[in-house]
């Protein structure tokens, strides 16, 4: 396949479109598994799963993370969610 074929971006030139919404997603680090069932549902991309130290720093757990510049806040997410961590809040 041709490299021509892709598209490049840049995100340090996109803008920031997330500064519109009404709502927020917000993750609750207590309940959120990491199991990505997020991820594949946000229209907009702007969840991952990160890796980040347990409380107790003897473990490492995955959590969800939201791009919160590029986040529509539709809430998608926090139905999607199977642990309801992620509830929608008022920015």
């Amino acid at each position: 396949m041709s490299k021509d074929l892709f598209i490049n971006h840049d995100i340090s030139k996109a803008p920031k479109t997330g500064n519109w919404s009404f709502m927020c997603p917000e993750i609750d680090k207590g309940k959120c598994t990491g199991c990505g069932s997020c991820v594949p549902f946000c229209p907009e991309a702007t969840i991952e799963t990160i890796t980040r130290e347990k409380d107790d720093k003897s473990k490492f757990k995955k959590i969800a993370k939201v791009d919160y510049d590029f986040c529509k806040g539709c809430g998608v997410c926090a139905t999607i969610c199977p642990m309801k961590a992620i509830t929608m809040k008022k920015k």
